[in-house]
């Protein structure tokens, strides 16, 4: 089947196949991979439906950008009349009244939704076993985990059960399961993508993403999906860049790497040497590769937990068990409606985490946690753009080591953690990332390469990413 939209739209054009036809294909691939339990519910009639609608416009010359591209989206990702979980009990039988604005824009560029993807409860880890609704499986070993917390969304893509997809990265949620699973995958400049309509895990680090085989496709949702909205104050007031047309990077560039990122005792050897290859190969290429010192390097991981979990505790405060979803069969009285509620509703890492987050704001520690951990993202904030002056691009592994086994580090929070040592000093920053297939491990399994620009500088981002992705699959 088809791996990218351009290959699909030109067999739709040339009569070779339809997407009512592409759409078939798809739900049959989802059937037959149900075990990897990636979807948590098909639009199957409705997508049907949608396919034929979009054949019509085909035939009559008014389909949209993306006519052809049959996308999943995450299941923190409202869809007006269909249910949404965040893959929390604490949500259960709820049915958003609004469409998200990045999936309404889907729609209205021709895309078909298919389904909705599992993912970590509200988003919250690095494996894809925090969901309510069981774990997601690897594709290429089902002992394995495909990471998290946009796991299904990973694996729907790696695994042909559509052909791209929506997730959401709070500290590396799009990127780290696109490494593990061998895809490519996007995190926007903070406030490109509308958050209207995605249930919130930490406001002020949350973004919207692509996920596809390729660059160009994640450029073309992208393109999409970006741009103001009433809805989102945060949202950069900029009508956003025609990615698509700017992917044509040529000459050399200027980019960094920090040392202490390659020289991390967790990095897996394999991945040290494969980026200190590519990174020589650059140099030969005739651009420049320099190394530069990163002095936060063991305070990124402590500063992304104690502001995420702070946000979390404060967004999470509203699943009570009164207005909507999940409600205690034994609660009594007010009180026991909320503490039941939510001790039974939300799952134990997204408890761990509200009490970590509720823990950092109380009164005696919030200037001991929550205040310090500000002034630190700040510092690292002006750091890494600093580096941007002199640099276009940094450069450096998506993840320390391949996919890992279930269960092989969820009895270890720390361990799980610094899954995600690599991907949330773009969070922090607010700037874009995105990780492209890299290398292939000597134990079969796939890691990526991650690629970071300046604020802003997404297009940028893309057209080098693309250019890198076709260097390394020579």
């Amino acid at each position: 089947m088809f791996k990218t939209l351009a290959e699909t739209r030109e067999a739709i054009f040339a009569g070779k196949t339809t997407t009512v036809q592409l759409t078939q294909h798809y739900l049959e691939q989802i059937r037959k991979y149900a075990s990897l339990n990636a979807f948590l519910e098909v639009f199957e009639e409705e997508a049907l439906e949608e396919a034929h609608r979009v054949d019509q416009k085909i035939a009559n010359g008014s389909a949209g950008s993306l006519a052809g591209m049959v996308i999943g989206i995450k299941d923190v990702l409202c869809y007006r009349g269909h249910k949404v979980s965040a893959s929390s009990r604490i949500l259960e039988g709820f049915e958003s009244l609004y469409t998200a604005t990045a999936v309404q824009r889907l729609i209205d560029a021709d895309a078909v939704i298919i389904g909705r993807l599992n993912c970590d409860e509200f988003a919250m880890g690095s494996s894809n076993e925090n969901s309510a609704y069981g774990n997601v499986l690897h594709p290429i070993d089902n002992n394995l985990a495909p990471g998290g917390s946009s796991g299904g969304s990973a694996v729907a893509v790696a695994a042909g059960l559509c052909l791209a997809t929506l997730g959401t990265d709070t500290g590396g949620s799009i990127r780290q399961p696109a490494s593990l699973c061998g895809i490519t995958g996007m995190k926007p400049t903070y406030g490109t993508v509308s958050r209207w309509g995605c249930i919130a895990y930490a406001s002020s680090f949350d973004q919207i993403g692509p996920m596809a085989n390729s660059v160009e496709d994640c450029a073309a949702i992208l393109e999409v999906i970006a741009g103001p909205d009433e809805y989102d104050a945060t949202l950069i007031q900029q009508t956003p860049e025609k990615y698509t047309s700017k992917l044509n990077h040529s000459g050399p560039a200027k980019l960094a790497y920090f040392k202490q990122y390659l020289e991390s005792e967790g990095l897996d050897p394999e991945i040290k040497t494969y980026m200190l290859e590519l990174i020589e190969r650059l140099r030969a290429d005739g651009h420049t590769v320099d190394a530069l010192d990163f002095p936060y390097l063991d305070y990124v991981i402590p500063t992304y937990y104690v502001l995420t979990t702070a946000e979390a505790s404060s967004n999470l405060s509203r699943y009570d068990g009164i207005h909507f979803g999940y409600r205690s069969k034994s609660a009594t009285d007010l009180e026991s409606t909320y503490k039941l509620s939510r001790s039974e509703g939300f799952g134990k890492e997204v408890k761990r985490r509200i009490m970590l987050g509720t823990f950092v704001l109380s009164s005696g520690y919030y200037d001991a946690y929550y205040t310090k951990a500000q002034k630190v993202r700040r510092l690292i904030r002006d750091y890494t753009r600093d580096v941007f002056k002199n640099y276009s691009f940094l450069i450096l592994p998506s993840t320390p080591g391949t996919a890992f086994p279930l269960g092989g580090k969820s009895n270890d929070p720390i361990q799980m953690y610094l899954e995600d040592i690599y991907t949330v000093q773009a969070n922090i920053c607010g700037v874009p990332a995105i990780s492209i297939p890299g290398g292939t491990h000597s134990n079969g399994l796939p890691f990526g390469v991650q690629l970071v620009a300046d604020t802003g500088m997404d297009a940028s981002l893309l057209a080098f990413a693309a250019r890198l992705q076709a260097k390394i699959s020579q």
